[in-house]
């Protein structure tokens, strides 16, 4: 601390924030006031460790590079996003890479759900989809990362058609329904892949955003963070994850002018790909055990609509 902030920064307090299933996050307090936040990429506490090992560069969302890369490019493109103070990648003293970052004084956009003042909740939702158009709406024609230039003879959308296969694979495994309508559901993954027509204009991305992934400090301004997946990409994909985790508060978010059918494509993908996801984090050792079957059995029923009548 007092090699980045100055020789009055005494660390008072250290406390384990919300953690997602990747990164480790603490709240570091010092003894004159002024706190911060520590993130921690360690590879051995990351729940999904085997995949990130193995994944294509255009579908990574880990590591201290993607962080900093991201956190430059939304502060340049005047999205706000906790301040990165320091990283360190050296590796020297430990084994894996950390940085100091800004602590918003606040509360997770998701609290605001519940919110007594509908006019507060106005002004929050309201900022988001300010916040969500003016990433979406800045374009380019080849997907893929903030720092990638060069055009991919694919299209982005297929990434998610193998992953789909990979993560159907692994549920069906695990899931009786899932298994005995696998081929079924295989279909379905075809069918709507097949409706969607060429197209390369990507917009800005964030690649998980929930109402959990947003900061709203004491102005009511909101904060994006866990940006390392943020990639140029099809809106759609973020739209179909909005749709479901804003519920009715989507409704501030929301864009007429979406491509249905990759939409729904997307939205398949995601209840089969967050089944997958339960899953492992439930024969991986996720403290919320709760959490991860809820996920697991809730996302699998979504997925296998899809199929009914």
């Amino acid at each position: 601390m007092s090699r980045v902030f100055g020789s009055s920064y005494f660390v008072a307090r250290v406390s384990r924030m919300h953690g997602g299933a990747q990164k480790v996050v603490y709240k570091i307090e010092c003894s004159n006031g002024f706190s911060c936040v520590l993130y921690v990429w360690d590879l051995s506490m990351n729940y999904f460790k085997e995949e990130k090992a193995n994944e294509d560069i255009n579908e990574q969302s880990y590591g201290s590079h993607l962080f900093e890369l991201n956190n430059r490019y939304l502060t340049q493109h005047g999205i706000q996003t906790p301040a990165l103070y320091d990283l360190n990648k050296a590796r020297d003293r430990y084994s894996f890479d950390y940085a100091l970052v800004e602590y918003i004084d606040g509360r997770m956009a998701e609290t605001y759900f519940h919110h007594p003042d509908s006019r507060v909740q106005d002004k929050v939702f309201q900022r988001v989809g300010e916040m969500l158009t003016a990433m979406h709406t800045n374009e380019r024609h080849v997907f893929g990362k903030a720092n990638a230039n060069e055009s991919s003879m694919s299209e982005c959308h297929l990434l998610q058609m193998e992953n789909a296969k990979v993560q159907l694979a692994y549920a069906s495994q695990h899931i009786e329904k899932i298994r005995s309508n696998q081929s079924k559901l295989l279909d379905k993954l075809y069918e709507l892949e097949s409706k969607i027509q060429p197209r390369q204009q990507y917009g800005f991305i964030h690649g998980e955003l929930g109402p959990d992934h947003v900061m709203v400090n004491d102005k009511l301004e909101p904060f994006l963070i866990d940006i390392e997946g943020a990639m140029y990409y099809d809106i759609e994909h973020e739209h179909s994850f909005l749709q479901m985790r804003f519920g009715d508060f989507y409704r501030y978010l929301k864009n007429d002018a979406l491509d249905h059918d990759r939409l729904l494509f997307y939205q398949f993908h995601h209840h089969v790909s967050l089944t997958s996801g339960g899953l492992k984090l439930l024969h991986r050792g996720f403290p919320d055990q709760q959490f991860a079957q809820g996920l697991a059995d809730y996302q699998s029923e979504r997925a296998l609509r899809f199929i009914e009548g």
